[in-house]
């Protein structure tokens, strides 16, 4: 009895809490049960509620969030409230998880990207840092090209006089310190290599040092006559302005047309605080934050409409809005900073919940990991990675030819596979929620391949002997277990499972690759 509740008061989405909620059964699994999704098409402040009444009815809600939001809404005048989807399904939550994929995998993600496989990338973000010029960068691309990727992505400090995350914020213009010639030779050069090029953007926000800010202090979210909060030390555009929005929309289309660019980045790293518009009458400034969203979809319209061929992918220090609203204009999203593999199992496990595999960005990094300074082996780092979009994020001109002759493996192997993994249907096998051994797969579109992953978090003495039970296979045909000469009866990979082999340590993990035989 009483009520339960999830939401945001971040402006965004947020890290912490995801618009969404399902209500199960006790009894429900991944299998077998009722369960009722609630999912909302918004990316700002959100409030989902459960109340339970003494009558053991319950009522859900699912909305923005009333806190601080009011709206002034005239004669005639309309208001439209974000879309909510609810899905019904007796079939446990991989049942629900394969509703909310399809839908929004077919009937709210759009553009020429939303049926194609996605390009194996490689990002300097975590190899680099600030630190960077254009012979680095190339050197990077070179042994990309190498190792068979197909997308080079340049992360933040490439404009203005970005050296740290002190400035420049605004400034969409090329440091040709950095980047000498600029971004049109280099993402030239680079497509010589092979490579498609990419570009970071934090379009949503302002350096107080920065030459937009000089010009412009207003521009920003803030309350006249009040401090102003920085975050990593920058403070947000004002979206519910008119002419902030046409002002970025003019400054990235200048950007996209200046070189041969096909991917964005398109970053947004702080919440939003002391919310208010230099803008808007004192009775309106608690519309600040939704029309803050509407201004955002407006300037994504406009940029997505008017660059067609461009992948783009939402971001927000990861995951911090990844939600339907920007799914809808962004195919794709940088699912977390963190990239620590077993941190990610977690992370990953809980986005298949309702976003489409081919959603999901998750990249292979350097260890000791930036994060967690964990270390595990870059074969487990690429199993955990290939459950989505795959791509890595380390310095590659620095490891060992052995792990250079892995990732080559690798990226070769994602190729051949990555259709099954993007487009087939996801089932969660064992969560790390309760579990040490983590286990996924997927089952292509046609059912001819399946993908099945097992990760091992931490080694025990005499441990005892796994069988892992797939599930979603035609129990009378036959699967052959490629590279082990085995063929094997659906009936029996469902009712006995495959056996998992012996694994030495911690983090270790094993990849399965099946194909129906005919």
């Amino acid at each position: 009895s009483g009520s339960q509740s999830i939401g945001s008061r971040r402006g965004s989405s947020s890290h912490a809490q995801n618009p969404f909620m399902a209500l199960v059964r006790k009894d429900t699994t991944e299998q077998h049960g009722e369960v009722y999704g609630f999912s909302l098409i918004y990316s700002g402040n959100f409030l989902a509620n459960v109340e339970v009444d003494m009558y053991e009815n319950a009522r859900a809600q699912i909305g923005i969030n009333p806190f601080d939001f009011t709206w002034l809404l005239k004669s005639k005048e309309e208001f439209t409230a974000p879309e909510a989807v609810l899905v019904y399904s007796n079939e446990g939550l991989t049942g629900m998880s394969h509703i909310y994929n399809c839908l929004y995998g077919k009937r709210l993600c759009k553009g020429k990207y939303r049926d194609e496989v996605r390009p194996i990338l490689i990002n300097n973000w975590e190899a680099t840092y600030f630190d960077f010029n254009e012979t680095k960068i190339k050197e990077i691309a070179r042994e990309a090209t190498n190792l068979g990727m197909e997308l080079f992505v340049l992360d933040d400090g490439w404009f203005g006089k970005r050296d740290d995350d002190n400035s420049s914020l605004g400034d969409w213009f090329v440091n040709e310190e950095k980047l000498k010639g600029g971004l049109n030779k280099l993402a030239t050069e680079i497509n010589e290599m092979g490579l498609q090029f990419g570009l970071w953007f934090e379009p949503e926000m302002v350096s107080p040092i920065s030459e937009l800010y000089k010009e412009h202090p207003d521009w920003c979210i803030h309350i006249p006559g009040r401090n102003r909060s920085e975050a990593r030390r920058q403070l947000i555009l004002d979206y519910s302005r008119e002419d902030v929005c046409n002002y970025i929309i003019e400054k990235i289309s200048e950007v996209l047309s200046s070189a041969p660019i096909s991917y964005v980045k398109w970053d947004m790293n702080r919440n939003m605080s002391e919310i208010g518009s230099a803008k808007l009458p004192a009775n309106r400034q608690r519309e600040v934050a939704h029309r803050y969203i509407l201004g955002l979809y407006k300037v994504l319209e406009e940029i997505t409409t008017r660059f067609p061929d461009v992948l783009f992918e939402s971001c927000s220090g990861g995951g911090g809005r990844f939600d339907p609203g920007m799914l809808y204009y962004m195919p794709q999203t940088w699912t977390s900073d963190n990239t620590d593999a077993i941190e990610r199992l977690k992370i990953q496990f809980g986005t298949s919940m309702v976003y489409p595999n081919a959603s999901i960005g998750c990249h292979v990094s350097a260890v000791p990991n930036h994060q967690v300074d964990r270390i595990t082996p870059i074969e487990t780092r690429g199993v955990v990675a290939m459950s989505g979009n795959f791509g890595y994020e380390l310095d590659i001109t620095k490891l060992p030819e052995s792990e250079k002759e892995i990732i080559k493996e690798q990226v070769k192997l994602y190729k051949e596979i990555r259709e099954t993994i993007q487009f087939g249907k996801c089932y969660r096998l064992s969560s790390p929620f309760e579990n040490n051994d983590v286990a996924w797969m997927f089952i292509s579109k046609d059912c001819e391949e399946i993908i099945v992953s097992f990760v091992r978090t931490l080694a025990k003495p005499n441990s005892k002997f796994i069988s892992l039970k797939l599930v979603g296979l035609d129990e009378s045909s036959k699967y052959e277990i490629l590279g082990e000469n085995i063929i094997v009866g659906g009936d029996e990979l469902m009712n006995i499972g495959l056996n998992v082999p012996e694994l030495k340590g911690d983090y270790q993990a094993k990849m399965w690759r099946l194909k129906k035989v005919k």
